[in-house]
């Protein structure tokens, strides 16, 4: 499975079986979350075998269940925190896909005074993502029109397509979707709207649009 397959299976998942993490899914989860951490200074850390993050009555409103995997998204706190964890986020939740896991990315539904990852001085545990083996592979949600996401001068080019189509995909919160494409000549400018986690939002859907659109013939304008 690529990652744009992994893309267009992966869906939010929040229940999960009783089974661990191990073996050679654990080692390329482990090498993904280092990976990521090693390009973008973050400090991402993989928490297992612990519910006390998933146990109280937000997890429960959040319809959580048997939550005992997380990954804990940490970095500096800085104006670049959001819109990073975001986009690396989002590829290791794209890795779990492409390894048989199931994910859900959760800002509120948790206990954050109970996760067990280490925050350093100047650092922010911004949210965490839920990963394991689920009790199903999750349902689609809802999406707006391709064309509520861009602003093309003149025709649009295919690549410029999947790679909206790809964004299209992302998940947000809330459902919320705020986020949009400007094509000017080869080059692509992201934008965030206003509201709860938008830049997380913005980071997670430019990764998308980075795979549907392939690597080569543009770049980003920010």
């Amino acid at each position: 499975m690529d990652a744009l397959e992994a893309i267009n299976l992966r869906h939010s998942v929040r229940s999960y079986i009783d089974k661990k993490i191990e073996g050679e899914v654990l080692e390329q989860l482990k090498n993904t979350i280092d990976k990521c951490n090693s390009e973008s200074d973050l400090n991402i850390q993989l928490c297992l075998n612990e519910p006390q993050a998933f146990s109280g009555l937000m997890a429960k409103y959040g319809k959580f269940k048997n939550v005992k995997n997380y990954i804990a998204l940490v970095g500096k706190n800085n104006g670049q925190l959001d819109e990073k964890i975001g986009y690396y986020g989002e590829v290791i939740v794209i890795k779990a896909q492409q390894l048989g896991l199931n994910t859900c990315w959760v800002a509120m539904s948790y206990n954050k005074s109970k996760c067990i990852a280490k925050v350093k001085s100047g650092e922010k545990l911004l949210m965490v993502i839920s990963v394991g083996f689920g009790e199903s592979n999750g349902v689609p949600h809802k999406t707006k029109p391709i064309e509520n996401f861009c602003s093309v001068k003149g025709n649009m080019p295919d690549w410029f397509k999947k790679g909206i189509e790809a964004a299209q995909l992302a998940p947000t919160a809330m459902n919320q979707q705020k986020f949009s494409f400007e094509l000017n000549g080869n080059t692509v400018k992201a934008f965030s709207g206003s509201g709860f986690y938008t830049k997380v939002d913005l980071g997670i859907a430019k990764y998308h649009f980075e795979i549907g659109a392939g690597k080569n013939g543009w770049e980003w304008n920010n």
